[in-house]
């Protein structure tokens, strides 16, 4: 049921955009993102700091795209988004204790994983370069294609690029699970 509140938003967009176009699809957009930051305030009791960002950006961008009439503030969007990211994941190598990618990967494993450090500053710089690929690409399929492509990269290229990308990493990961020793003495 959470995921599928988290990409509502992309589902709304993509119907609204096929059914009343650009301009509509932003605002529905815009209510929705805003709806769902609501949702999970209301669910946890706090606010989920990339939902804050995505809305004070959304906000920005789409109230220009509507005012301005101008679907070029929209399409900026994802780019702004993704290079933040890039810029966080980056950030991290330097700010923390552990890299952002590490926090993000350990959290999906239940047992230990036996990773140097240096390698979880690889993954964490793969994760860099590859946020800040998606965001030169958005810039490059919103200004050398139609709208629909546009449309059709942001919802459903970005998010199959995003775990096409965490696939390999996952079954990497994986091999590197360290079993957890039993408490029990054998018989």
């Amino acid at each position: 049921m959470n995921q599928l509140i988290e990409f509502s938003p992309l589902i709304v967009f993509f119907i609204v955009f096929k059914l009343a176009g650009i301009y509509w699809a932003t605002g529905a957009l815009m209510v929705v993102c805003t709806a769902v930051m609501l949702l999970h305030r209301f669910r946890a009791g706090s606010f989920k700091p990339m939902h804050v960002i995505t809305v004070a950006i959304l906000l920005v961008l789409g109230s220009a795209t509507i005012f301005l009439h101008d679907k070029r503030f929209i399409q900026m969007k994802p780019t702004v988004l993704l290079a933040l990211t890039a810029v966080v994941f980056l950030g991290s190598t330097v700010i923390g204790r552990q890299p952002l990618a590490r926090r993000m990967l350990e959290g999906v494993f239940d047992e230990p994983l036996e990773v140097a450090p240096r390698a979880w500053r690889v993954i964490n710089f793969l994760w860099v370069g590859w946020f800040a690929l998606l965001a030169a690409a958005n810039l490059y399929v919103a200004r050398n294609f139609d709208d629909d492509v546009w449309v059709k990269f942001k919802v459903f290229g970005i998010s199959a690029a995003l775990v096409v990308f965490m696939i390999p990493q996952v079954l990497w990961l994986n091999s590197k699970l360290r079993p957890v020793e039993s408490e029990t003495a054998p018989p």
